[in-house]
């Protein structure tokens, strides 16, 4: 992985804004790890691909990350600071190809989710209400081999308690795929568990920086004529002392 240029992320940000979240997390990526050829980095579970997003977060904007979260019991809004280091868990690099389930005479043998799973879960148009139809699916994808006392049985037949254990098996073994925040409403003291998605959050950080950068660049283009280029290549602090400068 390599940090990228500000053309780059420019660029990145631009294909992205046709985007979905999916498609954007892989392009991401793909500029910045050439090393991993696509269908590699389709293949990887979530949690694999996101330990990678928050890698390039880290080298693109640093190590502290800002957010913001309303109480789900008064509507209190909350900024909180953290750490990438709070939220990445080592990951094995090599998570096992398939993973098997044995209880109550059901024999499940399935794998983890990928961003191909996800690309085709987000073209299915589902609404963001339909969890169990989200879920349905997905688990309709990873299962390799569903046996109920050695017979063959369809996903529709098994019990919810059977499809909980898989889905609980799946966040164990890649548990970055799931990172909640524990948060306390100062007002109302409220506590509860907020989901981290760093495919949203590192999109939201570039696409803020993206509008304020392409500011600049015409703020100073207009007042010296420089190129995108050229302005794009100056350092943060000496395009900065030129900004100064156009507006004192």
């Amino acid at each position: 992985m390599r940090s990228l240029s500000n053309s780059e992320l420019l660029n990145v940000w631009e294909r992205g804004l046709s985007q979905s979240p999916m498609q954007r997390a892989l392009t991401l990526l793909a500029a910045a790890c050439a090393e991993i050829s696509l269908d590699e980095l389709l293949n990887l579970s979530i949690g694999q691909r996101d330990g990678l997003l928050l890698a390039l977060r880290e080298i693109t904007f640093g190590s502290q990350l800002v957010s913001l979260a309303v109480c789900p019991m008064c509507g209190e809004r909350l900024e909180f600071n953290f750490n990438v280091v709070d939220v990445r868990i080592p990951t094995v690099a090599n998570l096992p190809q398939t993973l098997e389930l044995n209880l109550a005479d059901y024999q499940v043998c399935f794998r983890l989710p990928n961003s191909l799973d996800l690309v085709a879960m987000w073209s299915a148009n589902h609404t963001p209400q339909d969890i169990a139809s989200l879920r349905h699916q997905l688990l309709q994808r990873c299962t390799l081999k569903l046996q109920y006392q050695g017979q063959e049985e369809s996903i529709e037949q098994i019990p919810t308690t059977i499809l909980d254990a898989v889905v609980t098996q799946m966040a164990q073994a890649d548990p970055q795929a799931d990172i909640q925040l524990n948060l306390v409403c100062p007002a109302c003291q409220h506590q509860w568990c907020a989901i981290f998605d760093i495919v949203s959050f590192f999109w939201s950080e570039i696409n803020t920086w993206a509008v304020r950068i392409l500011r600049e660049v015409h703020t100073l283009a207009s007042a010296y004529g420089w190129s995108e280029t050229d302005i794009l290549a100056m350092s943060p602090l000496r395009r900065q002392l030129y900004l100064e400068m156009v507006s004192a």
